[in-house]
């Protein structure tokens, strides 16, 4: 019996497959496959890679003989192993091209080297299919780049950018080469090391400034010991001023040699160093924190400004992937092959408004200083920060910006504005200076508990009397100090390069609070920074923000202050002329280069009157400046005698 509908003849699937394929025209056929394309394995392999693990994937050598996957990928992991450790960005771009059984494909490999480098590149890729109509790809290192042949390794090579200087107020690098002298010790020629270390010790000793830290020759002996007969052990490397201070002392000792360099140094050890920074060799704490960016033996800043902007100050490494091959014996060595290049990015300066000459005054003046402490010199016709010294200390203490500490009677400059702008006083109007003076059951006092009596107002800012600022100060009212402060720029939020405390100061509170704050106590604090701005907003009449990097720019820096009361500015000037010409500061009547104004300030720190702190504030031409000794006593001890060394040094 006959069916009523047509028999359909079934053919092989491999049949089928090439019939289709048969109607596209041309010998080269594209995506033609049956199973799996080729271009699943070549997706099976970019993933493979990715992932370490290419069990999914056939391989053939060019030879046709079949490559298992542990083996590919213990070679991918050999070729690449000097590479960052996260795998490539793969892809395949586009189809691929089949011809009978081969077909081949392209695939694009991007690497991300350190500092947001890109390596990328295409490769060919070649199939074969096999027996079991699978396809299966060809392995051989020209497959992950084309300069590779067996036993290579790529590797990624830094090449450091030449590091930009911070620039001074004039655009010249404040770090510049400078002779030095390194010590040296050859241990064949010593004849009693521990004699030596002694007259090396008492050498080091007698440098002036002290070196800080000390040279530390504890394990000297040891190092020679465990030395060459003929080696150089380095001991210490001093600038060439310091070296020739004590040379006669160790020239001729037994053992000891010199070798004449030149290093990358600041004018002088001490010039600015807290706000500049340093530039060392990367510490461990640097590699651990950003190991994507420094790299063991990279220059790296840290503090200071060398810390602030250490990115842009170091510039971008280059970057070169080299070639690496392992040789008969084993031992991986360059070819000389360089497959990739990026080229060093130099890094750019920051100009700053130091200027050398008053930043050496103000080094010089706190030079004999054994106690810690700071001096700020701020230009007052731009705000531009001249100077910043650190006395003795930890090396990267820059207390000139960031102490916190009360600022005594320096602070009468605030309240005087504040009375003069309330119309509370006059200069000659009467104000009596007791001994002691009692507010809300707490007794105030002045220094050496000297008493003026009723004398006019501009003696007993001249004089320094506690007692009557600490009576005036129901007349400043409850805010009257803090915004008389503000108007000077205390309290503000500055942004000039480097970080600052610009004061806090005392609002509200007791009746003992306020009169305490009203000569500098209770509980304001300031730092010498702020306190220089301060002066040199009364020398010039407006608060302006300090300016401290010039290039790059500050982004948000503070506006400018508003004009102070042209009145009541002019008296205090006149005042704190009067300190230095009969008050607490005559030791600064004669220095030459003009007249000086001031105030001087001793400030209490704990619940011991005896525990003061020791400061002077004031102005010389366009220059303003304020100077801190932490535990300096009186400021006649300490403060205006720095003042006096500071402003001496800068004629």
């Amino acid at each position: 019996m006959r069916h009523a509908y047509p028999i359909r003849r079934h053919r092989p699937p491999r049949l089928r497959a090439a019939l289709a394929c048969l109607a596209l025209a041309g010998a080269a056929l594209v995506g033609c496959s049956s199973g799996d394309g080729p271009e699943d394995s070549v997706d099976a392999f970019l993933s493979g890679w990715r992932s370490g693990n290419l069990n999914a994937v056939g391989f053939r050598n060019p030879a046709g003989d079949r490559v298992s996957a542990d083996e590919v990928t213990g070679q991918l992991r050999e070729l690449t192993g000097g590479l960052p450790k996260s795998p490539p960005t793969l892809k395949r771009t586009g189809g691929a091209t089949v011809t009978g059984n081969t077909a081949n494909a392209t695939i694009r490999v991007e690497w991300a080297l350190p500092g947001d480098v890109t390596w990328g590149y295409d490769r060919p890729v070649r199939l074969v299919r096999g027996g079991d109509d699978r396809w299966q790809v060809i392995w051989e290192p020209q497959l992950v780049h084309e300069g590779l042949t067996s036993g290579d390794r790529l590797a990624v090579r830094r090449d450091p950018a030449p590091r930009a200087a911070v620039l001074d107020a004039a655009g010249t690098p404040i770090v510049a080469p400078r002779p030095v002298v390194v010590v040296g010790v050859q241990p064949n020629q010593v004849e009693d090391p521990g004699a030596l270390v002694k007259s090396l010790n008492s050498a080091f000793r007698a440098i002036r400034p002290a070196l800080n830290p000390p040279v530390d020759l504890t394990d000297l002996p040891k190092r020679l010991a465990a030395a060459g007969r003929g080696d150089f052990v380095e001991v210490v490397t001093l600038r060439r001023e310091a070296y020739l201070q004590i040379k006669p002392r160790i020239y001729d000792l037994a053992g000891t040699k010199f070798r004449e360099e030149q290093r990358d140094l600041a004018p002088t050890r001490e010039f600015a160093r807290a706000v500049l920074g340093s530039v060392d060799p990367a510490f461990k704490e640097d590699l651990a924190a950003k190991p994507d960016r420094y790299a063991a033996g990279d220059l790296v800043g840290h503090g200071g400004l060398q810390g602030r902007y250490d990115e842009r100050l170091r510039g971008r490494p280059g970057l070169s992937v080299v070639v690496n091959r392992k040789g008969p014996e084993g031992a991986v060595a360059p070819t000389g092959d360089e497959l990739f290049r990026a080229e060093p990015k130099p890094g750019e300066p920051v100009r700053t408004t130091l200027d050398v000459a008053t930043q050496n005054a103000a080094d010089s003046a706190l030079r004999a200083e054994r106690r810690r402490a700071a001096l700020v010199a701020v230009r007052i016709s731009d705000g531009a920060v001249l100077a910043a010294a650190n006395g003795p200390g930890p090396a990267g203490e820059n207390l000139a910006f960031t102490a916190q500490v009360p600022p005594g009677s320096t602070f009468k400059m605030v309240s005087a504005l504040g009375l003069l702008d309330a119309g509370a006083v006059t200069l000659d109007g009467p104000v009596a200076c007791p001994g002691t003076v009692t507010v809300d059951g707490r007794s105030f006092k002045n220094s050496d508990n000297f008493a003026l009596g009723t004398v006019p107002f501009r003696v007993d800012f001249a004089k320094s009397c506690n007692t009557a600022f600490a009576a005036l100060a129901p007349k400043l009212g409850p805010d009257g100090l803090a915004e008389t402060g503000r108007s000077l720029g205390l309290e503000g939020k500055w942004d000039l390069g480097l970080d600052a405390f610009t004061g806090r100061v005392s609002t509200g509170g007791s009746a003992a609070e306020r009169a305490a704050a009203a000569f500098g106590q209770g509980t304001t604090q300031v730092s010498p920074l702020a306190m220089a701005s301060a002066t040199a907003a009364v020398a010039r009449g407006q608060w302006q923000q300090p300016k401290l990097v010039l290039d790059p720019g500050p982004a948000q820096p503070a506006p400018a202050g508003p004009q102070l009361k042209a009145g009541s500015v002019d008296l205090l000037r006149t005042m704190m002329r009067e300190v230095v010409t009969r008050g607490t500061a005559t030791a600064l009547a004669d220095v030459p280069g003009g007249p000086v104004h001031g105030k001087t300030g001793t400030a209490e720190y704990d619940d011991n009157p005896a525990h003061t702190h020791s400061w002077f504030v004031g102005w010389q031409g366009d220059v303003a400046f304020a100077v801190f000794v932490e535990q300096g006593g009186s400021s006649a001890a300490s403060a205006v005698p720095a003042i006096e060394r500071f402003l001496r040094a800068l004629r």
